[in-house]
């Protein structure tokens, strides 16, 4: 049950963190960032000094079941022998916590996830056993919770329940907690990594498509670089343009494709030979028809920014073997679906190699 609590705390870890970081990434200005980050900061750790710092002061005397130490300087620190104002207590100091964490960071400070990991874990599991003791279910021991607690939400908020598992157990001095560390741990991490597969270290590298990951094709994806496969060879040609100069253009380049883009440079659209086929032989239609009245849409455009992910997908949705693909709105060059496969095969030789 305690694994459950922990692996669904640990995803208000991570939701949390990365929703306030994000929310303070948006303010450009960076004074603004701090003030504002700092303000709030203040004002939690006004109301709950144990926040301030990394906690290990606070989790020393948890284990010690030393409620006293812990408000000491809070406005809880008259109710330590009320139970249900010890609860409030320590259900704000696993809430905040986070938020604290993710302000101090968001804002420009120094920080890190470790420590507010434990801090929490052991907050959660010391909390853990109040619960029962308030609903007299069952007298739980405190500091074996509190210890337990730290693994489960390491095992949830960073996906390492080995080293939560050995780690805690080494702070112990000894495996009597062996193996409810292992199922807390376990069920914690899988708890978490069934509905948030990426921790707070590796979800902004998933969300640009940079992470590497066990996954082969995965992997080999996130190594192509699209600027490296783009094609140049292809004569543009204006949509004003008539027939005779397409048909111009046809004699000269050496490619069935012929992008149309405007003044700006911006694409408009594509001509292929078969588009032109029944008239490019019928001169009095040279300077009669023009080049827009031929060109089609292409079916998907490639932005150079996309990652490898998305130009596949791209062109599996759409069936093309040739993309185009722009630049700040500006033509580049296409990108065929044969030179991506030859240059997936080569990363792929290499992977295997390895």
């Amino acid at each position: 049950l305690f694994g459950l609590f922990a692996g669904v705390c640990s995803l208000y870890f991570n939701k949390f963190y990365l929703a306030i970081t994000n929310t303070l990434e948006r303010i450009k200005n960076r004074w603004s960032r701090v003030l504002i980050g700092g303000s709030l900061l203040g004002i939690i750790v006004f109301f709950f000094p144990a926040l301030y710092g990394e906690g290990y002061d606070v989790i020393n005397s948890l284990l010690s079941n030393d409620l006293v130490e812990v408000t000491r300087s809070s406005f809880f620190h008259d109710y330590t022998n009320s139970i249900t104002m010890m609860l409030i207590f320590m259900a704000c100091l696993v809430i905040f916590k986070v938020v604290a964490t993710a302000l101090t960071i968001g804002s420009g400070g120094v920080g890190g996830i470790f420590a507010p990991t434990l801090f929490m874990g052991a907050t959660l599991g010391f909390l853990f056993t109040r619960v029962f003791r308030y609903f007299d279910i069952k007298d739980l021991s405190a500091s074996n919770f509190t210890l337990v607690g730290m693994a489960g939400l390491m095992a949830g908020v960073l996906h390492a329940p080995l080293t939560a598992i050995f780690m805690i157990a080494e702070i112990t001095g000894g495996y009597d907690l062996f193996i409810p560390l292992m199922v807390t741990s376990a069920i914690a991490y899988y708890t978490s990594k069934s509905i948030a597969p990426h921790t707070i270290y590796t979800s902004e590298l998933a969300k640009r498509g940079d992470l590497i990951t066990h996954n082969k094709d995965q992997a080999v994806l996130t190594l192509m670089n699209l600027r490296d496969e783009i094609e140049t060879s292809f004569f543009t040609i204006d949509a004003n343009s008539t027939l005779r100069e397409l048909v111009a253009a046809v004699r000269k380049s050496t490619r069935n494709l012929f992008p149309v883009v405007n003044p700006q440079g911006q694409l408009v659209g594509v001509v292929t030979l078969d588009d032109i086929r029944k008239i490019m032989f019928d001169q009095s239609q040279y300077d009669v028809i023009r080049v827009h009245e031929l060109m089609t849409v292409p079916p998907e455009i490639i932005h150079i920014t996309d990652n490898m992910d998305i130009v596949m997908k791209k062109f599996e949705d759409s069936g093309a073997w040739n993309l185009p693909v722009v630049e700040n709105e500006k033509y580049v060059g296409f990108v065929s679906k044969s030179r991506l496969f030859n240059a997936y095969r080569t990363l792929l030789r290499g992977f295997s190699h390895d």
